[in-house]
């Protein structure tokens, strides 16, 4: 079943002369339980891309379904987009942008207390969570005592809180060392493949995406090539 389907994607940021066309014709189309990398250089228009996925960049044209619903014609339809990033979209950047003061769980806590997910029900999901991401053991420190990658494993967990549909993955291991950083992708790996959830990633680094269902490649705003071009 398809999560998302993009058509005819595209978006100009500017006017006359000054236009700058940052996405041209994208089609796309990401699967329930896909692992799909976006690959390209910097100005290609990976993170234009991924900003339109997420409901948070507006597109110029083009038509955006997610999870059957037509979120995007050639504009927004009658859709609460913060409801829906809020209960079907999770979100790993490349820092784990964890909430400095809240421990371990409690950041796993927060989004679901943002959905009306209180008391034992939230426990139980983060301690899940937590066993799930094997930081259990790290459940009640700040951040400021977790390694790089014990972080980024739990802005995985805080990204699978409400159960989304579809995790949104920009870097997730720039700032980690090799090993870690294949540690979090072999994670997201997992997830897409035992909870159906579909993975997109924005990477450099072809080494992270071993085992990707669809790789991408960006030039100029385009999709110029896919997965057979890195066998």
């Amino acid at each position: 079943m398809a999560i998302l389907d993009i058509t005819g994607l595209s978006k100009t940021f500017g006017s006359g002369e000054l236009a700058v066309q940052a996405l041209q014709n994208i089609n796309l189309c990401i699967s329930a339980g896909d692992l799909t990398a976006l690959l390209g250089p910097s100005g290609s228009g990976k993170t234009t891309l991924l900003l339109c996925i997420s409901l948070i960049l507006e597109p110029t044209a083009g038509t955006i379904v997610f999870d059957d619903n037509t979120i995007y014609s050639n504009g927004w339809t009658d859709t609460d987009l913060r409801r829906l990033r809020r209960e079907k979209v999770g979100f790993v950047f490349q820092t784990p942008n964890l909430i400095p003061f809240l421990t371990a769980r409690e950041n796993i806590l927060f989004p679901l207390e943002l959905v009306g997910v209180t008391g034992r029900k939230a426990q139980d999901r983060a301690t899940e969570l937590l066993e799930y991401m094997e930081v259990a053991h790290r459940s009640n420190y700040l951040p400021a005592f977790l390694s790089g990658g014990e972080q980024q494993r739990v802005s995985v967990a805080r990204a699978l809180a409400n159960r989304p549909k579809l995790i949104l993955a920009d870097e997730p291991t720039a700032a980690l060392d090799t090993a870690r950083g294949k540690k979090v992708m072999e994670f997201l790996k997992k997830l897409a493949r035992e909870h159906q959830t579909a993975v997109i990633t924005v990477t450099h680094d072809i080494r992270m995406i071993e085992g990707f269902d669809h790789i991408y490649h960006l030039k100029d705003g385009q999709i110029n090539s896919s997965k057979e071009d890195y066998k």
